[in-house]
């Protein structure tokens, strides 16, 4: 069956992958090779050198293509890695318009390794895509957003930032890792590049660092490929098969952390030491009417604030919870939590994050699949 027929949960477990034609393995085999034997110089099955392809990583790149909704995957190292392949599209004195909350290691690549380069980046609120437009000018190359983002859960409006895109010949790059390609595929609604940390939910067990860009231009795919060969910062074969396999329960996965997040969300909107909680899926959430429009589902990230406002009351919480465990990363099935401020977004000033609405108080979930009721019963003791 084509892929392009397939439902998304045929995709997961089928789209890209076969069974080894020498074997039978149900599995892609895990190609642990840096090298292959020619025929003659030059002549060879495809592969030559494992930096420039390996047939486990081409396996997981056809399959991300394949649930993205786009033709072309190619995978590296870790998120950054990929987002530094994305940013050396560019040359010095072009700008990019960047959503102002963020990653802080997306922050961090941007202002403190490209900045110095003459790249400028403009750090803008997106909730209105029409503020995008205020920032374009003759330099402009590119449009980086994330949706939703990190870790305030800002929705952007992924079609009305195409629209900008296309009328001024920018590149469009869309972050999804926070939604995952079973909630969001960007490309529908008009993204050149999709971005992944697969080191979150494609991989799903915490267990493997690796980053993916899913494109429809051929074009686009030949000069970021020409980046991955010649810069080498590539996975290797077994993280390939780790995400792999992570892909292929992903959308059980994705569906219980939707849940899970439904409940989290409920419960600390009714608790008196909140000030305010995040989740794409409340209806009082800002753009909530834009994520109908282009999420299926709402996902497992929610973020929170205290009333008291205070860094030590939230320092306090995630000190205490036994299940949430404390650590940086998300998208696992187990429950994480975090401060933002003095950890993911550290590198941000903080006059920075204060003026974007991170909170001293802040707090991020990543909420896992397991009970409900066990992950209530853990904020319940540890809020107090």
């Amino acid at each position: 069956m084509d892929n392009k027929n397939m439902k998304l949960e045929t995709k997961m477990i089928h789209a890209g992958v076969s069974p080894d034609p020498t074997t039978g393995a149900i599995m892609t085999p895990i190609y642990q090779t840096s090298t292959y034997v020619q025929d003659g110089p030059g002549q060879h099955k495809g592969y030559a050198y494992s930096r420039t392809h390996n047939p486990t990583r081409t396996a997981l790149q056809d399959s991300l293509a394949a649930i993205e909704n786009g033709n072309h995957g190619l995978c590296f190292g870790s998120g950054l890695a990929a987002a530094d392949a994305v940013i050396k599209l560019l040359q010095p004195g072009d700008e990019v318009i960047v959503s102002n909350d963020l990653y802080g290691g997306t922050y961090r690549i941007m202002k403190n390794v490209f900045g110095p380069y003459g790249i400028k980046f403009h750090f803008v609120s997106m909730q209105d895509a029409a503020n995008i437009s205020n920032y374009v000018n003759e330099n402009t190359r590119m449009i980086w957003i994330e949706t939703p983002t990190n870790p305030l859960l800002s929705i952007i409006d992924i079609a009305a930032c195409s629209e900008i895109a296309k009328k001024n010949n920018l590149i469009l790059v869309c972050d999804n890792t926070f939604a995952s390609p079973y909630l969001q595929n960007p490309i529908d609604f008009g993204a050149d590049i999709v971005l992944h940390s697969a080191t979150k939910y494609l991989g799903g067990h915490s267990d493997v660092v690796l980053g993916a860009l899913v494109v429809n231009s051929s074009e686009l795919k030949d000069r970021l490929a020409a980046i991955q060969n010649s810069c080498g910062a590539v996975p290797g074969p077994h993280d390939c098969w780790l995400v792999l396999r992570g892909i292929k329960t992903l959308h059980l996965r994705m569906q219980r952390h939707c849940e899970n997040g439904a409940a989290i969300a409920a419960y600390l909107g009714t608790h008196p030491k909140v000030a305010k909680v995040l989740w794409t899926g409340l209806e009082t959430h800002p753009n909530h009417d834009i994520a109908k429009k282009q999420m299926r589902g709402f996902g497992g990230m929610v973020s929170f604030a205290l009333k008291s406002g205070s860094e030590a009351d939230a320092l306090d919480i995630i000190s205490k919870t036994k299940l949430f465990a404390l650590a940086e990363s998300l998208g696992g099935v187990e429950s994480l939590i975090g401060h933002p401020a003095t950890m993911t977004h550290a590198a941000i000033p903080r006059e920075e994050r204060i003026k974007n609405g991170l909170d001293d108080s802040l707090i991020r979930l990543s909420v896992g699949v397991e009970a409900a009721e066990d992950l209530i019963e853990d904020l319940k003791v540890a809020i107090g």
